[in-house]
């Protein structure tokens, strides 16, 4: 006996409309807000990097094209020149003769150094116990936890030239007959900095790479051993490769720190504009801006530094990118 179904009801025009739209009201408003919500749990913390960043750094926008100085200060008064600021600084020699040179070549020796450092040390911790590992981890981070400032001073109280440390041990080893301002010479200034810069950085490295050399396979170390591979064979052939995505964070950030170095310039013997051959793009900025009152022109050289910064955080946030599509 057969048996005889009933036919489907139709479906009615308010089904059809809603199965169109993508579904049911209540369901996208239920998507919506699943969106929505992480934009509004950020909201209150975007609106305070807004306020505290953003707009400060539109108002040096806005002074960059400005020439801007006690008159207009005073006056309350604006006076536009369009892009003559950063024609100025683009055609000045000092900018290519002594502040980019030293800039540039200054972080790039610094970034070698530090992590050239930093990774030596956090090899030294990874062979050692849980306890002297925790002390002297203790004891460099001390040395990151310093301010700049103090950092500086201490570097300067070492090299002085009067009642400096180095200048007296250099005096009884007859190295030295009289005093020597190692802050008056470039290449001299610059090896003070750079020693200050790296002494403040490593520990950041050395704790970075530390954490990633825990993770390697001891297993595969040990094979590697067995089989003659030396120390120089075992870390380039596997700790370099395993570790590659730690190495291009702290190169990329130390790049970033090293470009806009400031206090320990600033803060050296003739670092504040007195020797015009030590001048960075960070210091320069700021002399012409509160030194020479020009602040429309210091405006603009700050913002070619963040343009310079800008385009390195961008090739770290590819070179992030990439490593998580690995």
């Amino acid at each position: 006996m057969s048996t005889v179904h009933a036919p489907r009801p139709a479906a009615s025009s308010e089904s059809r409309s809603e199965a169109a739209a993508g579904g049911p009201p209540s369901r996208k408003k239920k998507l919506s807000w699943v969106t929505a919500r992480p934009w509004l749990l950020l909201a209150p913390g975007l609106f305070i990097l807004a306020t505290l960043m953003l707009w400060p750094l539109v108002q040096v926008v806005i002074y960059s094209l400005q020439d801007y100085g006690l008159r207009e200060i005073n006056t309350g008064r604006t006076n536009f020149i369009g892009f003559d600021n950063y024609v100025e600084a683009l055609t000045d020699k000092t900018l290519w003769t002594v502040v980019l040179p030293n800039t540039v070549g200054f972080a790039v020796v610094a970034v070698f150094v530090t992590v050239t450092v930093g990774t030596l040390v956090a090899l030294l911790l990874a062979r050692l116990g849980t306890v002297w590992r925790t002390i002297v981890s203790s004891c460099i981070m001390v040395a990151w936890a310093m301010p700049a400032v103090t950092g500086t001073y201490v570097w300067v109280w070492i090299f002085d030239a009067d009642k400096g440390v180095f200048n007296s041990v250099l005096k009884d080893l007859g190295l030295i007959d009289g005093q020597v301002n190692w802050f008056t010479n470039q290449w001299s200034f610059y090896a003070i900095v750079l020693l200050n810069v790296v002494h403040h950085g490593f520990p950041f490295v050395a704790v970075t790479v530390l954490a990633g050399l825990l993770g390697v396979s001891k297993e595969m170390l040990e094979a590697a051993a067995l089989d003659g591979a030396g120390a120089w064979r075992r870390f380039w052939k596997i700790i370099f490769p395993t570790l590659k995505p730690v190495f291009s964070v702290v190169i990329i950030l130390s790049t970033i720190w090293d470009f806009k170095v400031f206090a320990q310039v600033y803060l050296m013997p003739g670092g504040n504009g007195g020797n015009r051959t030590v001048l960075n793009l960070g210091v320069w900025s700021y002399v012409e801006s509160f030194g020479q009152n020009r602040y429309g022109f210091g405006a603009a050289l700050a913002v070619l530094l963040t343009l310079v910064l800008l385009g390195i955080t961008i090739v770290y946030i590819r070179s992030l990118m990439k490593e998580e599509e690995l």
